[in-house]
């Protein structure tokens, strides 16, 4: 069986699952994908599946499907998924060994 290009932490499974409940009936899960931009070159994306893309790879783990963009599986290949929340935000961190660089904010990375 070949890697499982995204794992889930438990905080990141339970906030998809979060998010999933609360959005429109026909959402399937959510889609990560990466594009240019951002200080250090690529930024992560996160938006809602609506439905499944025939080039989609799948990731069915902790009870959340997550989708992820065909042109994005090079970049994301043995990233974890996490949830953070502090005091005055909340988001999804990706750790990704691929990044040679991140900037300052964490919201674009280089690889």
């Amino acid at each position: 069986m070949s890697q499982q290009v995204i794992k889930l932490s438990d905080k990141a499974a339970n906030r998809i699952k979060e998010i999933i409940s609360n959005a429109e009936k026909e959402t399937l899960g959510v889609r990560v994908g990466v594009k240019s931009g951002g200080c250090a070159g690529m930024e992560y994306v996160l938006e809602y599946a609506k439905n499944i893309n025939p080039n989609d790879e799948m990731i069915e783990d902790k009870g959340v499907k997550v989708f992820i963009d065909p042109s994005a599986i090079i970049y994301l290949l043995g990233t974890e998924m996490d949830y953070k929340k502090d005091e005055f935000s909340s988001s999804f961190v990706f750790n990704n060994p691929n990044e040679t660089e991140r900037c300052g904010c964490g919201e674009s990375f280089k690889v």
